[in-house]
C-alpha cells in the first residue's frame, strides 16, 4: 500500500516556474514507477511524465517535453516535477500516481493516487 501527498501547486504567471512534490508513505516506494498526470476542467486526465523506480529512465508527454523535469529521491520517498516556462494551458489539477514497473502512460494502469494540487497559470 502506498499513500501519496502532493504539494507545491499555486498561481504563477506565464513563463514562470513551479516545483511540485509528491511524498509517499511505505517502505517499497523505491520499487514503484511514479507518474504525474493532470486534469483541466472539462477535460480528461492526461499523462504528463513518469520515472522508473531507479530514476534512470523518464518519459514525457510531447506537450511538456523540454519544459518539465521529473525526478525522484528514493531516500526521501519523494518524486518531483519541476515545471518551467509555464503556459496558461498548463493550468490543471496535478496528480502523482504509483504503479509497479514498467512505465506506462495510461492513467487507469496506475494503482495509487494522491489527492491532487492545483496549478494555475495566468496570461
Amino acid at each position: 500500500q502506498v499513500q501519496l501527498v502532493e504539494s507545491g501547486g499555486g498561481l504563477v504567471q506565464a513563463g514562470g516556474s513551479l516545483k511540485l512534490s509528491c511524498a509517499a508513505s511505505g517502505r517499497t516506494f523505491s520499487t514503484y514507477t511514479m507518474g504525474w498526470f493532470r486534469q483541466a476542467p472539462g477535460k480528461e486526465r492526461e499523462f504528463v511524465a513518469a520515472i522508473r523506480w531507479s530514476g534512470d529512465s523518464t518519459y514525457y508527454a510531447d506537450s511538456v517535453k523540454g519544459r518539465f523535469t521529473i525526478s525522484r529521491d528514493n531516500a526521501k520517498n519523494t518524486v518531483y516535477l519541476q515545471m518551467n516556462s509555464l503556459k496558461p494551458e498548463d493550468t490543471a489539477v496535478y496528480y502523482c500516481a504509483a504503479r509497479r514497473p514498467p512505465i506506462v502512460v495510461v492513467s487507469t494502469r496506475y494503482d495509487y493516487w494522491g489527492q491532487g494540487t492545483q496549478v494555475t497559470v495566468s496570461s
